[in-house]
């Protein structure tokens, strides 16, 4: 879809906008209305300014594609938007089910000892014990709670973040300690 702003030159430095250097903020739900609206679900972690917003990138079969925001409405986890250029349902519907993001570089700084779910991705986990376990391949969701997927050797991990295992999380090192009980690894 053709980017018709007057900073048209935006569009050729951000285009080349990849996923990892982006966070993702939601996804495209539905169509809202006649004229182009769309619904779109937030994340949990994403900035306390989302109304602010000017642009979002929506990613695509070619890569993240900047779209300009007109208008944007939040009532709590969902946020209804109008697009420059999408000016009908089927236009709105092109992009439904399409993942949202943002800048990483937009991101607001984590404060010490917090961090984003994504932040932590390739991190190696060690055990005072054992010692390395693996890297994080994600953060998943089992109702309320976060767990670290770790890929040991094929094999899948999961560690409660908000548990007594973890004992650190070095950024700098990307490196994330536990303390594991007996068996745990066996499970």
């Amino acid at each position: 879809m053709p980017i018709q702003r007057k900073y048209w030159h935006f569009y050729f430095i951000e285009i080349i906008m990849q996923v990892k250097d982006c966070y993702k903020i939601g996804f495209v739900m539905k169509p809202h209305g006649l004229k182009g609206e769309v619904t779109i679900s937030i994340e949990d972690d994403i900035p306390n300014e989302i109304e602010s917003l000017d642009k979002i990138f929506i990613e695509q079969t070619n890569g993240l594609v900047p779209y300009f925001i007109e208008n944007i409405s939040v009532k709590g986890s969902k946020a209804y938007l109008k697009l420059e250029d999408v000016d009908s349902t089927e236009a709105a519907t092109a992009i439904s089910k399409s993942a949202i993001y943002l800048p990483k570089t937009e991101r607001p700084k984590s404060s010490r000892g917090e961090f984003y779910d994504d932040e932590i991705v390739a991190f190696e986990v060690h055990d005072n014990e054992f010692g390395l376990i693996g890297r994080v391949v994600e953060v998943t969701l089992a109702g309320s709670n976060k767990l670290l997927s770790i890929d040991r050797e094929g094999k899948e991990i999961l560690i409660p973040i908000n548990s007594p295992f973890i004992e650190s999380i070095n950024k700098s090192k990307k490196r994330i300690t536990v303390s594991l009980p007996d068996g745990f690894l066996d499970i």
